[in-house]
């Protein structure tokens, strides 16, 4: 079990994080002569980024008593994330995973995991304690979680349950059928959905999982959660939030050109960009917009995690009127521009 309530943070994340493995050099993985290790995982990426652009983050995982759970551990925490709740399994091991160096987009890409019977597998309600998974003004979760076990499905259930005293619940749809034994996976991430306050869903992927079409079509099926957030890649996302009993507020914010080097972690990158602007109290247009650029920082690195632009930067691309939005781009190294005005276009554009 774990130690002592270590007290309040801005965000509580809970799921499983992963040593990845990704080749030095393109090709297949039969192929490549060495790997650079890395962190990724859904909650612990936004877990990071969130610390990363100021926040107190904290990542609530089982790690197995191993070099790759130290590995994992010493990583979020030097982000800033709080580690204290994290759990190590004398039984099991910490996951890992390789994947090619290419983008995951590719036909060519190539993920293979080993991650069966890990110790985050064993997450269950009986595991974690309520003072650390409420400690924070929102808690992150995602439907990964929900298909490693049996436990970790009851665990799910418990946490985004409503009852009094717990808080705010986000929650990354994240459907992944390869990780379900059967059909009813999307089911399952459904009804969890319907328990959150703030929801994330790809439009393509809720097509797949539920069979519905089109961002109006899914806040139906998705009524009980405060915001409920469509993704529709390039095109951007649109916000439905709940306006005291009466129509939603329906907002739309495109997204800005990218010239995009990989898309792994992308998704969770522009959850932890509209979560940082909802702790911060921005409207729901800046909230998006400020999802779109943390989701660009992750989309011109090769890993999952990428530096996030520093806030004054974020803020004032944010304010930008429709016109000039719309002729922003933004490339490779542009969270590292000098002063973030550089008119490179490998860096940053901005009119």
């Amino acid at each position: 079990m774990p130690g002592p309530d270590p007290g309040p943070v801005d965000i509580v994340c809970l799921g499983e994080s992963m040593v990845t493995f990704v080749p030095t050099a393109p090709g297949r993985l039969a192929d490549v002569p060495s790997f650079v290790r890395g962190i990724g995982g859904a909650e612990s990426n936004v877990a990071c980024s969130l610390a990363a652009s100021g926040h107190s983050a904290r990542w609530i995982g089982r790690v197995g008593a191993d070099g790759f759970g130290e590995h994992l551990v010493a990583a979020m925490a030097s982000f800033g994330v709080d580690t204290s709740a994290v759990q190590r399994d004398p039984l099991r091991p910490t996951g890992i995973y390789f994947r090619t160096a290419g983008d995951r987009a590719s036909d060519a890409h190539e993920v293979r995991y080993y991650r069966a019977g890990s110790a985050a597998s064993a997450m269950s309600p009986s595991t974690v304690r309520y003072e650390d998974v409420w400690a924070g003004r929102i808690l992150h979760l995602s439907g990964i979680t929900a298909a490693l076990s049996a436990d970790c499905l009851a665990l799910m259930r418990e946490l985004t349950a409503r009852r009094p005293g717990r808080p705010p619940v986000s929650f990354d749809v994240n459907h992944r059928p390869g990780l379900w034994d059967t059909d009813a996976g999307a089911h399952v991430l459904l009804d969890l959905a319907r328990g959150a306050d703030i929801v994330f869903v790809g439009e393509d992927e809720a097509g797949e999982a539920w069979g519905l079409r089109g961002a109006a079509a899914i806040r139906e099926a998705l009524a009980e959660p405060e915001v409920v957030v469509v993704k529709r890649g390039a095109e951007g996302a649109v916000a439905y939030a709940s306006n005291g009993g009466g129509p939603d507020t329906v907002t739309h914010a495109p997204a800005p050109r990218v010239d995009v080097v990989a898309h792994v972690g992308a998704g969770d990158a522009f959850a932890a960009g509209f979560l940082s602007a909802t702790l911060r109290g921005l409207p729901v247009h800046h909230r998006l917009r400020h999802g779109h650029l943390m989701a660009a920082a992750t989309l011109t690195v090769a890993g999952d995690l990428a530096t996030p632009p520093p806030r004054a930067c974020a803020d004032r691309l944010v304010a930008l009127d429709n016109r000039d939005w719309g002729r922003l781009r933004l490339g490779p190294g542009w969270t590292a521009a000098p002063e973030h005005g550089s008119q490179d276009p490998q860096e940053v554009r901005i009119p």
